[in-house]
């Protein structure tokens, strides 16, 4: 088990979702393993052996984004919100525990709040996680926390009436910097089409999950790929890491004559549904950050529904790529997406982005890329604007 606490510490680091200083993962084997932070380490240990878990992440952003998001919430609330739809759908809401609520020695409100919730927010300390059964639960239900908070405080910025200040643009100001430097068109080198054969189409599933997520695409888990070949297709797990797919991958015949269907991901009706337009061999679906932020930027007055994330029928756009909103595997988006993904690309409000192929995975990839390098570059001036503005 001291491998798996290992590999999901360096998960962190590598996906920049952690700061490598204040980071650490434990788990209960035949004694407590842990890595990364001593410092951490006491209220770890505290939550550990109280809570009914194998494993526990506690770890803080590399970027200050909790205390930013933190210091735009009423002291009083007590928890926030995610407007991300996967966040949504699985968390509910994120409770929030403030430095005065808790110490090493009387950590009682965060362990009630992680026996109901998979994560929560402590102020002072950072995301703190909990893994039931695995170490890799432990790192799933941090990087959802952490995508949920990171794309709650960006559309905040964006969006709410209190424009950013200059105090917390500095805080900021290493995202900035990294925004100012397009993602790299690095496709390529995947495999060419097309592509018919079984040991080449597991080959490119797994090459394109691989770069997808190198180039921060995607969180490992928040994501599926499929290739349509002879009437079937091949399509990543539900749950899978998109960058570990071998042996993670179903073939699943459109007659239903296999029961792979049942481990394959949560969006296999929509692939299905994107592939009976006819035409198309590869779908890449991720939930690139600043996409899923601009996804949910609205600029409708006067309307009257209440969960866009599913009753909304109108189709927006980002550019012109067309946004639609659609339930998370419930059907919703096998409704919503073939009917707009002419162009190759659309995407789900406050989901992520389904690009499709003629041939191989180059040209979904490099559409995700030029779509998110788009977004990055809007939101960036949008922001700016806002705080300039602000400031005169």
């Amino acid at each position: 088990m001291i491998r798996q606490v290992r590999k999901y510490l360096q998960k962190m680091a590598t996906d920049g979702s952690a700061s490598v200083d204040h980071s650490l993962i434990l788990a209960k084997d035949d004694c407590l393993l842990w890595q990364g932070s001593a410092e951490l380490l006491p209220l770890g240990q505290t939550l550990i052996e109280r809570l009914n878990i194998i494993s526990l992440v506690v770890a803080e952003p590399p970027l200050p984004i909790c205390d930013v998001l933190l210091g735009r919430t009423s002291a009083d609330a007590a928890e926030i919100i995610p407007q991300d739809t996967e966040t949504r759908t699985f968390l509910h809401d994120i409770p929030v525990v403030r430095k005065d609520e808790f110490s090493v020695d009387n950590a009682q409100s965060i362990v009630d709040l992680l026996g109901q919730r998979k994560g929560i927010l402590v102020e002072g300390v950072g995301i703190v996680a909990t893994g039931s059964v695995t170490v890799e639960q432990a790192y799933i239900n941090y990087s959802s926390v952490y995508h949920a908070l990171f794309v709650k405080l960006m559309l905040q910025l964006l969006a709410d009436d209190q424009p950013p200040s200059a105090q917390e643009m500095n805080l900021l100001q290493p995202l900035w910097a990294q925004l100012g430097t397009d993602i790299p068109l690095h496709c390529d080198d995947l495999l060419a089409g097309p592509l018919l054969e079984k040991a080449d189409i597991l080959k490119a599933i797994d090459q394109v999950g691989k770069r997808t997520v190198a180039l921060k695409l995607v969180d490992s888990f928040f994501g599926n790929i499929s290739c349509f070949v002879d009437d079937s297709l091949y399509i990543s797990q539900t749950g899978a890491s998109l960058d570990e797919l071998p042996g993670c991958i179903d073939f699943v015949p459109n007659d239903n004559s296999s029961t792979a269907g049942i481990t394959a991901s949560s969006e296999l009706i929509a692939h299905r549904a994107i592939f009976a337009k006819g035409n198309l061999r590869t779908i890449l679906h991720g939930h690139p950050k600043f996409s899923v932020v601009l996804s949910l930027f609205c600029r409708e007055t006067d309307c009257k529904i209440t969960d866009c994330w599913k009753n909304c029928d109108k189709v927006r756009y980002l550019n012109d790529v067309p946004v639609v909103a659609g339930e998370v595997g419930a059907g919703g988006l096998a409704r919503k997406v073939p009917p707009v993904i002419d162009c190759g690309i659309a995407v789900v409000y406050g989901h992520g982005v389904f690009a499709t192929g003629d041939e191989d995975f180059r040209q979904p990839l490099s559409a995700m890329i030029d779509l998110e390098n788009r977004c990055r570059n809007e939101f960036l001036q949008a922001v700016q604007a806002r705080c300039t503005n602000e400031t005169k």
